[in-house]
């Protein structure tokens, strides 16, 4: 990781992107990437890279120890007790057990802004399907006695491990920086309750409110080595709710004396579709899936009564009401209109809601600034929002502060070339049994970008 042609190449290449962007009126940042010809900010990369050099060995082994013993949501007692460990180790003044098994790092250094990074740590009930020496082959037993395996498909130990690296390096450049540095390891991010739990048990009370919120989270459609940023929405409003549909049961070969919830229940599918694409504005996202159908249990049986299980997506609030109210709307009359004895209940789940994130785009450019500066602007793409969810996004609107959650490549190179070609591989998505991130350059690309980012924060809030 040491400055060698090819760094310099890179950042001239990065200067010249930035001028170009000035002579189409877009405003320069006044640290990192502003500076980037300055011999003292080539020097902090520098110092960075030797930080990465030097430690990364280690770190490697820690993913790797993370990777092969996940813990569940609310779970996590193992992975705190590493990540509380490595912090005091640097340095930090550290508090565990917030809002569950959240850990929490606070290293002082003087007057000025405070930066908060988060990392996550649960892990996902999946059994791990690749050929990895430290794949996990931990498994928990379900509610019906069946057992299933526990898998970080989601980078999570990718996150804990960068979150780690970072700490551990930011302390050990305190001449270069001044304010507070607020590390969080998050719990229970999968089922979307662990950063309200942390906020809940006096995250910002307790500690230095942030001035700054930042996060990374793995990428698996991007090579390990890049990185990629969303301005504005980036991940979404998500809501689950949950339909009963009440008919009346009778024979099969007799469907005239009933009211049949499997029917109504077709009908209220296919129509939830028309709530996103004739209610809500075109210009806005959303997204209306059902994923679980329940009814019945034979084949000559109409049942009393049919269940849905739906997942809702969307950014604004507006449409957030939109889609809500427009599912109770068309679940209530159609159930009416087809006869059924009473009305539907429909629940909205509001304890699993997760709100959407957003990136300040101010905070966005700058550090889009920065990145290219560090890693090269070819490194650096600026991608679309996705639809999935993210609890990182309550930290900073709670506290009405900037914040931004950035994707780090992960995917092995030459496994990303191949899926370019036309008959190439598909990549496996977070979230499947045969995810695996490259982790050497991945985790020095995260703690490197993270790094610089946190120090240009508190450069930039002085």
């Amino acid at each position: 990781m040491r400055i060698n042609k090819l760094d310099v190449a890179i950042r001239i290449m990065a200067i010249t992107a930035v001028q170009s962007a000035m002579s189409a009126g877009w405003v320069m940042p006044r640290v990192w990437a502003g500076d980037s010809a300055n011999s003292a900010n080539a020097n902090l990369t520098s110092t960075i890279d030797a930080r990465i050099e030097q430690w990364l060995p280690g770190w490697l082994a820690l993913y790797r120890d993370l990777h092969s013993n996940p813990e569940l949501s609310l779970q996590e007692s193992a992975s705190a007790a590493k990540i509380a460990g490595h912090l005091k180790g640097a340095g930090f003044t550290v508090t565990a057990g917030v809002g569950g098994h959240g850990v929490v790092g606070v290293l002082e250094n003087g007057a000025g802004p405070t930066v908060m990074i988060r990392g996550d740590m649960d892990a996902l009930p999946i059994t791990e399907e690749t050929d990895l020496p430290h794949r996990s082959t931990r498994t928990v037993e379900k509610p019906d006695g069946t057992r299933v395996g526990v898998m970080h498909a989601c980078g999570h130990d990718v996150h804990q491990t960068c979150l780690v690296g970072t700490a551990a390096t930011l302390a050990s450049m305190r001449d270069a920086w001044s304010g507070t540095l607020l590390i969080v390891a998050q719990p229970a991010e999968e089922i979307g309750v662990g950063a309200l739990a942390m906020i809940n048990d006096g995250l910002f009370g307790r500690f230095p409110k942030p001035d700054v919120c930042l996060a990374l989270h793995v990428s698996s459609s991007q090579p390990a080595g890049t990185v990629a940023y969303t301005p504005g929405w980036a991940l979404a409003n998500v809501d689950s709710v949950d339909i009963t549909i009440h008919g009346r049961g009778g024979h099969g070969s007799r469907p005239h004396e009933t009211v049949d919830p499997i029917v109504t229940a077709a009908h209220v599918i296919v129509a939830l579709q028309t709530v996103e694409s004739r209610r809500l504005d075109p210009l806005e996202p959303g997204v209306i899936t059902v994923g679980s159908v329940h009814a019945g249990s034979k084949h000559n049986i109409i049942p009393n009564t049919a269940e849905l299980q739906i997942t809702v997506r969307s950014y604004a609030e507006e449409s957030r009401r939109v889609l809500l109210d427009g599912i109770r709307e068309v679940t209530l009359n159609i159930c009416r209109a087809m006869g059924c004895p009473k009305d539907p209940d429909v629940m909205v789940r509001s304890g699993e809601f997760t709100p959407a994130t957003y990136n300040d785009p101010a905070l966005t450019r700058d550090a889009a600034a920065v990145l290219a500066d560090v890693l090269g602007a070819e490194h650096v793409v600026e991608i679309k929002p996705v639809m999935g969810g993210e609890d990182f996004g309550r930290f900073p609107k709670h506290l009405n502060v900037p914040g931004l959650i950035f994707w780090l490549g992960a995917v092995p190179r030459e496994l990303y070339d191949a899926s370019l070609k036309p008959d190439g591989p598909r990549l496996p998505p977070i979230h499947s049994s045969t995810f695996a991130p490259d982790p050497e350059p991945t985790v020095a690309t995260g703690v490197r970008s993270m790094s610089a980012l946190a120090i240009s924060r508190f450069r930039r809030e002085r």
